[in-house]
């Protein structure tokens, strides 16, 4: 009798072919088509996710912002990172200074702080000299050392860095001298200076940043008021005639052609540097020549040039830093009127005079070519014009009012 089996598997093996086929091709098109029939929804939100072409809520149909990938660690290739394109100009960050010093990170002590310019000079602080004359009584009578003290710090306080003052005029000395004593048989002029005034002048200008120049004023001529006008007259040192040079003025001229006269200036010029060893500069006038209109039509230029570069080298000997200075006509009119062909006598220093208005544009002139301009404080309406050439480096200032102070003063408000 036959045993009978019972079925292992599900059954399928009774169902026809042709229909499974048509199940499977159904299958497979509902599977392909569920994002149109949205079927999603009906299935769980974890299961949504993972179906194919489902579409997820966004906020707005932007276009995303490229994501850069993750570097690989080690890779041989190198990594390209994509950035995206940007819808203005970029700012380009500034250039990196290579260095192959290590970095260090910047402590407050390195800190670099620019250091403030100086302020910027004016034209009239530009100029190498500006100088003002005092005459040789205009401070030394009575003056105390603090008011000398007090008057330096006021030229300073003007603008001025050089004071040019007296300390010969008229034949006599306003310091003690040991030639003028052995000479004349007293020291000095007739003055009620301190014996220390000097001194006192050249050490606070120093203090001050400025200079002395000692003024060897009237050179070599004299008047009837000299102390030694008697004894020269007597000795005849005098040129024959009157020098009137200047209207109203008398002066008399010391021939240096006479050795007593030349020696006596040379002793004085050399005693004055060894006795004020720290002085800046001696400076000479126009005072140091002879009028062409003087008696006798006598050449006298090259005795005077002669006599001149005698009298520099003997004072260069013994203070070689001291400077020769020389306030004098233009070098044409000094030579053609006054003997004194200067540009001849190894100055270190020549200032132009322009003490005659009238002859201004011309003796400007000259003066650019040489150290610098001396005017008178009746040409002031001059000075602004002065202070903008660059071509004049030097501007001296003469008190013909004798009132230095004042001269000072009111110099600042044409500037």
């Amino acid at each position: 009798m036959p045993s009978k089996k019972e079925n292992a598997g599900c059954g399928c093996a009774s169902i026809p072919l042709s229909l499974i086929v048509v199940l499977l091709g159904v299958g497979y098109w509902g599977f392909t088509q569920l994002d149109r029939l949205n079927i999603g929804k009906f299935l769980p939100d974890n299961l949504s996710k993972v179906l194919p072409n489902s579409q997820q809520p966004t906020t707005a149909n932007l276009p995303l912002a490229p994501v850069a990938p993750a570097p690989v660690a080690n890779s041989p290739l190198p990594q390209v990172i994509p950035t995206p394109t940007p819808t203005t100009n970029p700012q380009l960050p500034p250039s990196p200074v290579t260095s192959n010093a290590p970095k260090q990170s910047p402590s407050p002590a390195a800190t670099i702080i620019p250091k403030q310019s100086p302020s910027p000079q004016n034209a009239w602080e530009k100029k190498q000299i500006r100088g003002i004359y005092l005459s040789r009584y205009q401070v030394t009578n009575n003056a105390s050392e603090e008011t000398i003290r007090q008057r330096v710090r006021y030229y300073r306080s003007q603008g001025f860095n050089t004071i040019i003052h007296g300390v010969w005029g008229n034949g006599c000395t306003m310091y003690d001298s040991e030639v003028m004593q052995q000479t004349f048989g007293f020291k000095s002029c007739p003055n009620e200076f301190q014996k220390e005034w000097l001194n006192w002048l050249i050490d606070e200008a120093h203090q001050q940043g400025m200079q002395v120049h000692a003024y060897f004023e009237k050179g070599i001529k004299i008047d009837k008021n000299s102390p030694i006008f008697d004894l020269a007259i007597a000795k005849r040192w005098i040129v024959p005639g009157v020098d009137r040079t200047y209207p109203g003025v008398e002066h008399y001229v010391l021939d240096v052609e006479i050795p007593e006269v030349a020696n006596l200036f040379k002793k004085i010029s050399v005693e004055f540097v060894q006795k004020y060893p720290t002085i800046d500069a001696v400076q000479w006038d126009d005072y140091l020549g002879y009028h062409a209109e003087l008696p006798g039509k006598v050449d006298r230029t090259t005795s005077l040039t002669n006599f001149v570069l005698q009298m520099r080298t003997d004072m260069k000997k013994v203070n070689p830093k001291v400077s020769f200075d020389l306030c004098h006509h233009n070098p044409y009119w000094g030579k053609r009127y006054f003997a004194a062909d200067w540009e001849n006598w190894q100055v270190d220093r020549a200032f132009i005079q322009i003490y005659n208005d009238a002859n201004f544009a011309q003796e400007l002139e000259y003066a650019e070519n040489y150290a610098g301009v001396a005017i008178s404080d009746k040409q002031f309406h001059r000075l602004k014009a002065l202070i903008d050439n660059p071509k004049i480096k030097s501007v001296l200032v003469f008190p013909s009012s004798g009132k230095p102070e004042e001269t000072a003063g009111a110099s600042v408000k044409f500037r």
